[in-house]
């Protein structure tokens, strides 16, 4: 899907919502750090450096609704926060997660190799499966190269 605001605005539309100045710079700092899974705080600080009249509580309303709409993915990456990123899946594909337990970088993994197993699965009939969430934990490159030293 191509997530714009056009398409965003749409989709609010058909859910009985606008895009009102506050969620469209919610929007527009989620799709400009697309990659960066960003926690609402993190949001919230770009957020109020062009709106400063906007509060903590608007950006959190506003990912819930996101969310609810299939606008953008929830992620835990066991650190104690939820991060967030705009969801432009529209097909079962996913993408797996690796995050560095030095830096606390997160990488994403384009690969599925799960999709074979999920297939086989429910082949069986045993089990309908409506998602997946993989997260690998190591070192990236950096952190490796700084225990070596």
């Amino acid at each position: 899907m191509d997530i714009n605001a056009d398409s965003i605005k749409e989709i609010l539309k058909e859910a009985g919502y606008k895009l009102t100045t506050q969620r469209r710079a919610i929007l527009d700092v989620i799709i400009d750090n697309r990659g960066s899974h960003l926690s609402p705080e993190e949001i919230y600080d770009i957020v109020k450096d062009k709106y400063p009249e906007i509060g903590l509580a608007t950006v959190y309303r506003t990912l819930q609704l996101f969310e609810q709409l299939n606008i953008v993915s929830k992620m835990n990456f066991d650190d104690g926060c939820n991060r967030y990123e705009i969801n432009t899946n529209t097909t079962d594909h996913h993408h797996h997660h690796l995050i560095c337990l030095g830096c606390g970088k997160v990488y994403e993994v384009k690969l599925d190799l799960l999709e074979n197993l999920e297939h086989e699965i429910e082949r069986e009939g045993m089990f309908k499966i409506v998602d997946h969430n993989v997260k690998f934990f190591g070192y990236c490159k950096d952190c490796q190269k700084n225990c070596q030293k």
